[in-house]
């Protein structure tokens, strides 16, 4: 982990740059609790950096007196982390510890007087001056997402409308009894005193309302939030479009066996086919099929097209999806490829890779072949990646060569391309010039 440097606003503890160049965390598992003893670089929390999970560590010794976040929330490199016992903040804020309710006068009067950032529970800024955005403090939300409550759903009856836990508990029994929210009374321009007319309220969306036995609400947090927020972004942004084709790999699999045979070592087709995708964005088929290894960036409007080839390999975890990067994947050998994809796949199914390496990918590769059942897909693009490409599992089907029929092995395709940086026929070339090196393996084979 980097240096913390200044990381202290009085007696708070500030959450530091972990060296990733990321902007924020999300708390996944505090290691302490308020009123713990620490010493320096004892581990505070588990908090989740762009999939990966990191340790935040105590920069001093003391007593921490308030954890400045929930499980779940997501924490901006900079604000505060913890505090530290023995400063102003930390007694301002010392009841909050505990996770109770502050009295609804004492929380507005704070909130006034400028001192929201030195009280764990206090609306934001932000919060405050959006009208559209239900007021509550974190220990408020977290109960709201643990019932599957809407706060949008919720009449506060706190000072300034804030929604309290008891809102809260009340709004969770309505949709366990299927009756409908009461309407949410929120301030118009009226109301502020604006002078202008008050707009109509809308009425409250409707709710459909579960027993308890019917469904089990799962908090949408960590790698799976990360996920989800991954995918809408990709979808948002990029306009995808999807060609598919079957690449025969008889000959491919049969030299793959020899090669298993000679080494001893177990080998399946992945690594074959991150080769011969190597091979073509790194321009040996046709230079204008590198466009295939680019990347966007909306905010500055332009198109990067990478020189160096590195393969994002999707990868199954009981978390959910992750994406780790095998890096200068032309300079690999079949046999490399092989032993660093399945490093990378442990890796990520102990948790145990660094944000580094879950960056910084060119092109990703997605490989469900080894599940039984599905040929092709429209996978979704790894985000600002151009284009990315989906694996099925191979099968036995009807090939034709030479004019006759025959019975061969078919390895399913899916190329998925950003529209905006691929065209149809570049996208096409480039699905069939992968396809054309897996059916001449001689190619891709190790010399030796």
């Amino acid at each position: 982990m980097a240096g913390h440097g200044n990381t202290f606003d009085g007696s708070d503890f500030l959450l530091p740059d972990l060296g990733e160049g990321l902007e924020e965390a999300e708390v996944v598992e505090w290691l302490v609790e308020a009123g713990t003893e620490v010493e320096e670089g004892t581990p505070l929390a588990l908090v989740e950096t762009g999939k990966a999970q990191t340790e935040v560590m105590a920069p001093k010794a003391g007593v921490i007196e308030l954890l400045r976040a929930e499980v779940g929330d997501k924490i901006a490199v900079g604000s505060a982390f913890v505090t530290y016992g023995g400063g102003e903040a930390a007694s301002e804020a010392a009841p909050e510890a505990e996770a109770k309710e502050e009295p609804a006068e004492e929380e507005a009067e704070a909130a006034e007087e400028g001192d929201a950032g030195s009280v764990v529970g206090a609306l934001s800024e932000a919060a405050a001056g959006d009208p559209g955005k239900p007021l509550a403090t974190p220990a408020v939300r977290k109960q709201a997402r643990d019932k599957g409550v809407d706060l949008r759903d919720v009449a506060g009856t706190g000072v300034g409308g804030r929604v309290t836990l008891a809102d809260v508990e009340a709004a969770a029994e309505r949709y366990r009894t299927n009756q409908k929210p009461r309407p949410v009374q929120k301030s118009t321009p009226a109301a502020r005193g604006n002078g202008k007319p008050a707009a109509p309220e809308a009425e409250p969306r409707p709710t459909i309302g579960f027993g308890e036995d019917d469904a089990i609400h799962v908090p949408l947090r960590g790698l799976r939030r990360t996920i989800a927020d991954r995918l809408r972004e990709s979808v948002d942004r990029a306009v995808h479009f999807t060609v598919m084709d079957e690449a025969d790999v008889t000959a491919l699999e049969a030299a793959r066996k020899r090669l298993v045979a000679a080494t001893g070592t177990k080998i399946s087709l992945l690594p074959f086919v991150c080769a011969a995708v190597a091979r073509v964005l790194a321009g040996e088929a046709g230079q204008d099929l590198t466009r295939l290894n680019s990347t966007v960036n909306d905010d500055m409007t332009d198109i990067t097209r990478h020189k160096s080839v590195h393969l994002g390999i999707a990868v199954d975890t009981a978390d959910g999806l992750m994406v780790p990067v095998l890096r200068d994947a032309r300079k690999l050998g079949v046999m490399e490829l092989g032993q660093r994809v399945a490093e990378l796949a442990a890796g990520c199914r102990s948790r145990s890779l660094s944000v580094n390496e879950l960056r910084g990918s060119t092109f990703t590769i997605s490989n469900f072949g080894s599940y039984p059942g599905g040929r092709f897909a429209t996978p979704i693009l790894n985000y600002p990646e151009a284009a990315i490409l989906a694996v099925g599992r191979a099968r036995e089907g009807v090939v034709v060569r030479g004019g006759l029929m025959g019975v061969g092995k078919l390895l399913p395709l899916s190329l998925t391309c950003d529209h905006r940086v691929v065209d149809g026929g570049t996208a096409v070339g480039g699905l069939n010039a992968i396809l054309q090196l897996l059916q001449s393996p001689d190619a891709l084979m190790p010399t030796s």
